[in-house]
């Protein structure tokens, strides 16, 4: 094979690499990764504001850090994508529903982390690993936006 055919067929599948990456990046942009947050009403209404936003922190975080090398997790923390990440925080009444959300979630199979704080064993929040949006919404329709 004459060295210019062998810079055509490189150029050639090149641009086809290229062209799946579009692809899949066009697939994302329409199904934006989203990471869910759920605090617990009660706790705001009786907490000072920067410990119910820390609780909230602690749980996003570590979600994040135990499933770091999910492939969703890595394009959401990407250097392209860093700087607009989606998170959706919203508000259950109590304990029970956190429980329950967190057993829901588990039952289908949704990765996440209930923050419970310590030493008083108190499940303050939650957060998911960061998902397709189509992947998770489902199981948060029916939660109020936390105001």
């Amino acid at each position: 094979m004459s060295s210019d055919s062998f810079s055509a067929v490189a150029a050639a599948a090149a641009d086809a690499v290229s062209s799946e990456n579009d692809d899949a990046e066009k697939t994302s942009d329409n199904d934006v990764l989203v990471q869910y947050v759920v605090l617990r009403r009660d706790l705001i209404d009786t907490w000072p504001l920067g410990s119910v936003v820390t609780q909230g922190c602690h749980a996003s975080v570590s979600a994040i850090w135990s499933h770091k090398d999910d492939p969703h997790t890595s394009q959401y923390c990407s250097p392209r994508n860093i700087d607009s990440m989606h998170k959706v925080t919203l508000e259950v009444k109590g304990e029970t529903q956190i429980v329950n959300l967190s057993e829901k979630l588990t039952a289908g199979g949704i990765a996440h982390k209930m923050w419970i704080e310590q030493p008083e064993n108190i499940p303050t929040c939650l957060a998911t690993k960061p998902y397709p949006k189509s992947m998770v919404s489902l199981f948060f329709k029916r939660l109020k936006l936390c105001k």
